[in-house]
């Protein structure tokens, strides 16, 4: 025991990295003996929905996933494999896997997509843009979207996660706890925002549109990769040596928010008989006068010219209210006079929370609005995190939309927050 105490004292360097690399290696072998373990649970609990008896003529439910091998630097396919396809699998769900090879390709895919019952997008803020563009372009939208959609976060940016799910700093406990909220089936409907130009079809996002310096600065942040937890503030920081200030100008016409109509029930009552329809039917024509056609009023218009550093334009998903009276998007528009400090500062806040609006800024609730941008604007929007040409571009808020699936805590929470 002396020797090995002498030889640990004489070699102290080697001593210090060994154990300093023993001790990683345990603590590495342990998180990985705890992801097994939470796998383990989530599929003891998904077996639980397979087990359930359904009678012989009841087919199973199909569930349509569209996995984006290429979300988080090319490992969400491999964290899909591990994580949720067993959860899926043991659940007793007819799946069906669709592997995007490009960007672009969900679009194209769900408008060949038949009958399904469930649609889980496996991937980013990119692949849920895609889905929900090409399920809302189909002729037949009405239908379609009415399927229940499932996310799970694979993705770099998954903003929806904050809405539907517990935070959690584990990812294997985050996208096991995603796959598990679609079986227990708890809904909560979702605004869409309806983006379209002057010639292109329309886009559709569940997150916003962004426009300005934060956003240009913040696509810039993975050039800095060598500055480690400095590359936020440098992306930000060499991007004031550019003219000053960063000004954008633009016309904009809104409209104030809707009343929200009483949610339709899921469940239709049955159609009367025959004789109980007639009978209704010749009471109505005979005891009711005739209505004329009233004249619509002329929507009113606001109009607003600005000169902004930033515009954004977002739904009300990230602070979801299920009780309130109104349907509305929240447009922000951003000061121009702002310090090159106040703007690095105030940049590394936006990179968390890309739709914050900062005080100082001017904040409008409209339903509906059409942005007129200067001719040779240049520059690109940000719509749910992917780049699109700036353009000038009509955005319409179509709400409650579809209906995602989420964990039964965040609806609860909801819900309670909405009473008190």
């Amino acid at each position: 025991m002396a020797k090995v105490l002498a030889a640990l004292r004489n070699h102290w360097k080697k001593s210090t990295f060994g154990a300093c690399l023993l001790g990683w290696g345990g603590h590495w072998l342990y998180g990985k003996h705890c992801d097994n373990l939470l796998r383990r649970a989530a599929c003891q609990e998904a077996q639980a929905f397979g087990n359930q008896l359904i009678p012989a003529t009841v087919p199973l439910k199909k569930a349509t996933v569209f996995l984006n091998p290429a979300a988080c630097k090319g490992k969400a396919g491999n964290l899909f494999e591990k994580n949720a396809a067993p959860i899926l699998h043991l659940s007793g769900l007819d799946v069906t896997v669709v592997k995007t090879d490009y960007e672009g390709q969900a679009k194209k895919l769900l408008e060949l997509m038949e009958n399904t019952d469930l649609i889980i997008i496996a991937g980013g803020d990119g692949t849920v843009q895609e889905v929900i563009t090409g399920l809302l372009r189909r002729a037949d939208e009405a239908a379609f979207s009415k399927i229940p959609i499932g996310f799970i976060p694979l993705g770099k940016t998954c903003t929806l996660s904050h809405t539907l799910y517990p935070e959690s700093t584990n990812q294997v406990q985050h996208i096991t706890n995603a796959t598990l909220a679609i079986l227990k089936g708890e809904t909560v409907p979702l605004d869409v925002l309806q983006i379209k130009g002057e010639k292109e079809q329309p886009v559709f996002a569940v997150s916003g549109l962004r426009w300005g310096s934060y956003r240009d600065a913040g696509v810039k942040v993975s050039k800095y990769w060598y500055l480690g937890p400095l590359k936020t503030k440098a992306a930000h920081f060499f991007s004031t040596f550019k003219e000053w200030p960063q000004k954008r100008q633009a016309a904009l016409m809104y409209l104030g928010p809707t009343e929200r109509p009483p949610e339709e029930p899921e469940e239709k009552l049955s159609r009367p008989p025959l004789y109980v329809r007639l009978y209704r039917r010749l009471r109505s024509y005979w005891s009711s006068p005739k209505e004329f056609p009233q004249e619509v009023a002329p929507e009113d218009w606001e109009e607003l010219k600005l000169s902004t550093i930033e515009l954004s334009i977002a739904t009300r998903n990230r602070q979801l209210d299920l009780t309130r009276t109104e349907d509305f998007m929240d447009i922000c528009i951003e000061a121009e006079s702002i310090s090159k400090g106040e703007f690095v500062h105030r940049g590394s806040q936006k990179m968390r929370d890309p739709h914050t609006c900062p005080e100082g800024s001017q904040c409008i609730q409209a339903s509906r609005c059409i942005l007129q941008l200067p001719e040779g604007t240049e520059g690109s929007f940000g719509i749910d995190n992917e780049e699109y040409e700036a353009m000038p571009v009509e955005v319409k808020l179509l709400p409650r939309k579809l209906r995602f699936f989420c964990d039964p805590r965040m609806r609860e929470q909801m819900l309670q927050a909405a009473v008190q």
